[in-house]
């Protein structure tokens, strides 16, 4: 295991040095060389706009963004690469199946669910809506150990429910939703609900397949996956997708303008409307690459040791209290210490290498459920090792000496 680790470690730039304990990941993740190395070539080698040119770098850039798609499609189980849907990150992903599907098919007093959990993504966007056309949004409550609970979920289930969005795995906690019991429920109560999930951090942790996940749509951002900013993904089934109006106009989403009528793409290229960002798609494929050469499988079992690990240790400081602590949970740790602030904590931790996360992780109605204000948050990527976590403890037990 050590070997292994340390040859993901030297594979990010950033952390070869070994001078910051990185443990931020749930936020955005380092990036891997091969990622770095992928979209410097693009723009010191033939870089061109795709779809439009019938010269040779025009063509082979295109080919090169839609091999994405493809590679795409393949990452997350789905055998109609047309279903991938390019967007700027998963918030944006969000707001097209908000704007485009909700105010198409949804109308006033139809009903929404989604959980206590839901980071801002997954709340604000059905709220725009809600104010836009009078939709009602019903939240599913949480227990203390922040899992779903189920039985209230079904009990908000009602003839008027035509959408749930819920997130996979909370960005604020680590916990494991149970995606397929939620969906399970839903399709025996009404086959004709719409179903959304948010893999913003599940695609990072775990092998994604949509023919296991019988969602409608899926979600997911690249800068967390170790690709860059700028980039994200809807998945949806391509039915559904082609009787959505697009959610932006320009070009390279049309067959025909007039002055009077235009005539839309199919998708995806309905819903991806002037020039798309080119060098964060070659640098999300490289990603994938890098993740998919290794192996999800390995990667999984390698952040399975390092959260047991950090559990184990954490749980040996009085003091702390972690969330969602005996749930099914993937390496996000979001805790308290007992007297002090968690920005103090971190400032503590910045000065001794330990980059976390501090706050509500906007989670806002979480932290208002569990009565807190916000916490530290330590989360894990393939790159963390056993070192990390050992610097995490180091610099807890320090703030606790400073600040109780």
């Amino acid at each position: 295991m050590d070997g292994e680790t340390s040859m993901f470690k030297q594979d990010f730039p950033s952390l070869r040095d070994g001078k910051v304990a990185y443990l931020d990941s749930a936020a955005s993740a380092q990036k891997p060389e091969v990622v770095v190395s992928a979209m410097d070539y693009i723009m010191r080698n033939g870089y061109a706009n795709i779809h439009r040119g019938l010269y040779g770098w025009s063509q082979d850039m295109t080919q090169a963004y839609e091999n994405v798609r493809a590679q795409v499609a393949e990452f997350i189980d789905v055998e109609n690469k047309k279903e991938i849907i390019f967007t700027k990150n998963s918030t944006e992903s969000i707001n097209l199946v908000a704007q485009s599907w909700g105010r198409t098919f949804m109308k006033a007093g139809d009903e929404i669910i989604i959980s206590e959990t839901e980071h801002h993504a997954n709340i604000v966007p059905w709220q725009l809506l809600r104010d836009q056309i009078g939709i009602v949004i019903k939240v599913i409550p949480i227990s203390d150990d922040c899992k779903l609970d189920i039985s209230a979920y079904t009990a908000l289930l009602s003839e008027k429910t035509k959408f749930i969005s819920i997130v996979h795995i909370s960005n604020a906690t680590g916990v494991i939703n149970d995606m397929n019991e939620v969906i399970d429920i839903a399709r025996k109560y009404n086959p004709e609900i719409k179903i959304l999930v948010d893999g913003s951090q599940s695609v990072v942790h775990q092998n994604i397949s949509m023919k296991d996940i019988q969602c409608d749509f899926f979600v997911f951002t690249g800068h967390k996956l170790y690709g860059p900013t700028g980039i994200g993904v809807l998945w949806g089934k391509e039915d559904i997708l082609n009787a959505m109006p697009p959610y932006q106009g320009g070009g390279d989403m049309i067959e025909t303008v007039t002055f009077e009528k235009t005539i839309y793409q199919k998708t995806p290229a309905r819903f991806e409307a002037g020039t798309p960002a080119i060098l964060e798609v070659i640098g999300l494929g490289a990603a994938i690459k890098y993740i998919t050469d290794i192996g999800m499988d390995v990667i999984t079992r390698h952040e399975a040791e390092i959260t047991e690990y950090a559990q184990e240790e954490l749980d040996k400081i009085d003091g702390i209290t972690v969330l969602g602590r005996n749930a099914n949970k993937v390496g996000i740790f979001s805790f308290t210490m007992d007297g002090a602030h968690p920005s103090d904590v971190a400032m503590i931790f910045d000065q001794m290498g330990v980059a976390v996360r501090t706050g509500h992780h906007c989670c806002m109605p979480l932290m208002q459920r569990l009565k807190i204000d916000g916490t530290i948050r330590a989360s894990i990527g393939m790159y963390t090792d056993k070192d990390d976590i050992d610097r995490l403890i180091t610099a807890l037990k320090k703030a606790q000496e400073m600040l109780r």
